[in-house]
């Protein structure tokens, strides 16, 4: 009994390790590789992923049919693929839970891939609330 409940806990606790609730200035520097790509800025996707995910690489929203996943909340309908939506398009070729976790390169892969198709306004919240006014977005330091 006591071995199950230590590999529990290491279970949890590996999992807790592979997601992470991210911090403004984190956000900034991981996203480096989209600054400017598609003429939007560093300061414009750290607001848009504060306003889709809050920052959480683990963020998982449900909708009537379909479900949203990670950091960018990309659609399970068109651009990654799970059990819910077998018969998605899958355009980044990608399982959907690949997008929670901490690393970002695939992330990033299949957003050029959506900013490529459909552009930013893909992120409702962008033309909302991430497109002037940035500056409180900024973060320099590491």
């Amino acid at each position: 009994m006591m071995s199950f409940v230590s590999l529990l806990l290491v279970g949890i606790l590996f999992h807790a390790i592979q997601a992470e609730q991210l911090t403004k200035c984190e956000v900034f520097h991981k996203l480096k590789d989209l600054k400017d790509y598609g003429g939007v800025s560093l300061p414009e996707w750290v607001c848009t992923t504060f306003h889709t995910s809050g920052y959480d690489t683990q963020a998982i929203v449900q909708n009537d049919d379909s479900t949203e996943y990670g950091l960018f909340q990309i659609n399970n309908k068109i651009w990654c693929k799970d059990d819910q939506n077998p018969h998605s398009s899958n355009i980044c070729n990608i399982s959907c839970d690949k997008f929670l976790d901490d690393d970002l390169t695939d992330d990033i892969m299949c957003v050029k891939k959506i900013l490529d198709k459909v552009g930013i306004n893909y992120w409702l919240a962008h033309k909302a609330l991430c497109s002037e006014k940035l500056d409180q977005w900024l973060c320099e330091k590491l």
